[in-house]
């Protein structure tokens, strides 16, 4: 890109380069599998996004195609690892649902010694002989 004007195109380029990596970074701190997932998918967004201007800049023409192509491959594959990324979070967090033992709904009852079934004997707890 030139050195001088377009200074909005650039900065903006760089702004949505940089939210790649920070999202990833940011990654690292979520506190579920889930919350894991939410920061690929935004850095999904901010390479279609400068993937978009790296169009717009050589269609203005101050970017030749000769540097755009390697750079628009590149971005592709970012998005691709990415999206293979977030794949993979997910389908780790759904093992994670099916390993899980069901919750309890409201409405089942507590099981303790004054909720027992009828004709069911409650462990014996040792030294409690009674």
């Amino acid at each position: 890109m030139p050195r001088a004007g377009y200074s909005d195109l650039k900065s903006q380029m760089t702004r949505a380069s940089q939210s790649i990596v920070d999202n990833i970074v940011e990654d690292c701190g979520a506190s579920s599998r889930l919350e894991f997932a939410r920061y690929p998918d935004i850095s999904i967004k901010s390479t279609s996004e400068v993937d978009y201007q790296l169009e717009f800049a050589r269609d203005l023409g101050v970017m030749s195609n000769d540097v755009w192509k390697p750079l628009s491959k590149e971005v592709v594959e970012i998005r691709k690892m990415l999206s293979a990324l977030r794949r993979s979070i997910l389908a780790a967090a759904a093992r994670d649902e099916t390993l899980r033992p069901p919750k309890r709904t409201s409405r089942e009852p507590r099981r303790n010694a004054a909720s027992k079934r009828p004709g069911e004997r409650m462990p014996e707890v040792p030294g409690t002989d009674d």
